[in-house]
């Protein structure tokens, strides 16, 4: 990542602290005995974990260009999670510390604050909350094992419950409410746009061609039928596919990085064999419908920097560099060279290889290195330099399986390449 904070964390943080900061003066300091600390840590956490749920929620709008502030769609995902997971843990200790306030008066002091009375209705909408919480992030923790995309889909829908219930809880017990308020409206109003708004703004196109890359790889050339959607280099769409002889995710979305140029009038997208989805697609009928949601990322930023470039690609991690060499050989790019390590197992494996042999040839300013650990082993300095001597001094992307990343994030790192200078892009996220 080019920058460890980015506009859109600090938004979040001002968000997150905005009712704490509300509600500091009537909850006191830590001073006194234990139970009125307990009791002060119970309601802060119960404060920070509602605002993190809906802070989750809100993130999950998925506009095209709100990722943008937050470094992409992979590292809104990734917040995402962390705020989920956090959300979690706080309300746990939130419930746990208001519990063991009341333990120094008695153990039914305890119990009853936890369990009061029916009457007290604020407190069982909390549970509710709690409930519903778990119900939706069972399958993150693997409580059940993993379920189907589209049944995981549907019960995430149950954060909606979770959401309504414990905004409730808090506008019942909150002084000052406007703060729950604007995060609520942010993070439900994030769920109604994903679900009910958004679908019907996705992009129709038709597939012209499917054009086989290897085995279990294709590329699917899609053409609009209407405007289509305006893309940069290195960005990637959630693709739905509508051919009804599909035997497996015929209307499901899945993301999938654009191999095309910008100046394409044709949207190309390279698929791997990965799953359900991805399997179904390496047959899809030619001239049926799909349905295109983006575009998303900002792997390369808005332009290609002046400086000279190293990229290194591997496995399907090679279609970002396949529609950033394709945009080169249509005349993009400032004064910089850029230098392709292509990491593959075998030539056999090695898609687009004679695509980007064929740029290389043609374009002075780009240069093509393949690579295969079958008969090299693993990708190391001595090969790097010997074929680019001054790859530490150059602006660096990786894209590739998360184990060829490591590596490469720590064989950069070793030579001394600084981290505000590796750029890497991992799609680990539904």
């Amino acid at each position: 990542m080019r920058r460890w904070l980015r506009r859109g964390d600090i938004a979040l943080v001002v968000a997150l602290l905005l009712p704490l900061a509300v509600a500091l003066p009537r909850l006191g300091g830590l001073g006194g005995p234990p139970e009125l600390w307990l009791t002060w840590v119970g309601r802060v956490t119960g404060i920070l974990g509602l605002a993190m749920m809906l802070l989750a929620a809100a993130v999950s709008c998925r506009v095209p260009g709100f990722d943008r502030p937050f470094g992409g769609l992979a590292r809104l995902w990734h917040l995402h999670h962390w705020l989920g997971f956090t959300a979690f843990i706080l309300v746990m200790l939130h419930a746990l510390a208001l519990g063991l306030s009341a333990v120094p008066t008695s153990l039914d002091a305890a119990v009853t604050t936890l369990f009061p009375p029916v009457s007290h209705g604020s407190v069982w909408l909390g549970w509710l909350a709690w409930v519903a919480l778990v119900v939706f992030l069972a399958p993150t923790f693997d409580f059940f094992g993993q379920p189907h995309y589209q049944r995981w889909k549907r019960l995430h829908l149950v954060s909606a419950a979770a959401l309504l219930l414990g905004l409730w809880h808090a506008l019942l017990l909150a002084g000052e409410t406007w703060p729950w308020w604007l995060l609520g409206i942010a993070g439900l109003g994030a769920i109604a746009w994903r679900k009910g708004v958004a679908p019907r703004y996705r992009h129709a196109y038709r597939i012209e061609e499917v054009v086989p890359l290897a085995r279990g790889v294709v590329e699917v050339v899609l053409r609009p039928e209407g405007s289509g959607i305006r893309h940069e280099t290195g960005q990637f769409v959630y693709l739905s596919p509508l051919d009804e002889s599909l035997s497996d995710g015929r209307g499901e979305e899945h993301p999938y990085t654009i191999a095309s140029a910008p100046s394409d009038s044709r949207l190309r997208i390279g698929i791997k064999d990965l799953g359900d989805a991805s399997h179904a697609l390496q047959t899809v009928t030619p001239e049926t419908r799909v349905l295109v949601e983006g575009p998303y990322g900002e792997f390369f930023g808005r332009r290609f920097p002046e400086r000279d470039m190293l990229w290194l690609g591997g496995g399907i991690g090679i279609t970002p560099f396949v529609g950033g060499a394709r945009d080169l050989a249509g005349g993009a790019g400032g004064e910089g060279h850029v230098h392709l390590f292509y990491l593959a197992h075998d030539p056999d494996r090695a898609y687009y290889r004679e695509a980007l042999e064929g740029i290389a040839e043609a374009h002075e300013g780009f240069a093509f290195t393949q690579h295969y650990s079958k008969e090299q082993g693993r990708l190391d300095e001595a090969f790097l330099r010997g074929h680019c001597p001054d790859f530490t001094e150059r602006e660096i992307y990786l894209c590739g399986p998360p184990a060829m990343n490591a590596h490469l994030q720590r064989l950069l790192t070793d030579q001394g390449v600084p981290a505000s200078r590796i750029h890497s892009e991992v799609f680990d996220f539904l």
